[in-house]
């Protein structure tokens, strides 16, 4: 199993930022190959909300369903695959770190299943640049 990590500070309010995060539909916006994420469940966001995605990682095609596994308004969301091409399970944590600026952290753990799993290590580092430069452009979209 992958495991990477992203930390940002970002120069909006924390409520702002959870929000925008929140919201899958903002996904394509700021997640380099995310081509859409639509809601499966009405609003609003709560443990058992769903989405799904399509996307596309070294040319190949993503699709996902998730599932909203963990949730503190405003703070905290963990969600789950609960289909698709590569079992994932991220986490984003967003708190204040002044009244406009804010922390961002997040954890995304997964990766290739079967055979394909050999090839972890490489995929570690893809996954972490990937994962890192989306939330670059998430503070930089933020900023605007």
């Amino acid at each position: 199993m992958i495991e990477v990590r992203a930390d940002i500070t970002v120069d909006r309010s924390a409520d702002e930022v959870f929000a925008y995060l929140s919201d899958w539909t903002n996904n394509p916006n700021w997640q380099r190959g995310m081509e859409s994420c639509v809601w499966t469940s009405e609003p609003p966001l709560r443990v058992g909300s769903t989405y799904d995605q399509e996307a596309r990682f070294l040319g190949r095609p993503v699709v996902s369903s998730f599932e909203v596994v963990e949730y503190e308004p405003g703070t905290l969301v963990r969600i789950t695959t609960t289909s698709g091409t590569m079992p994932l399970d991220i986490t984003r944590r967003v708190d204040s770190t002044g009244p406009t600026t804010s922390r961002v952290r997040a954890i995304v753990r997964g990766g290739p299943t079967g055979v394909m799993r050999l090839l972890n290590p490489l995929m570690a580092k893809i996954v972490q640049r990937s994962v890192t430069g989306d939330y670059e452009r998430l503070r930089a979209l933020l900023a605007s």
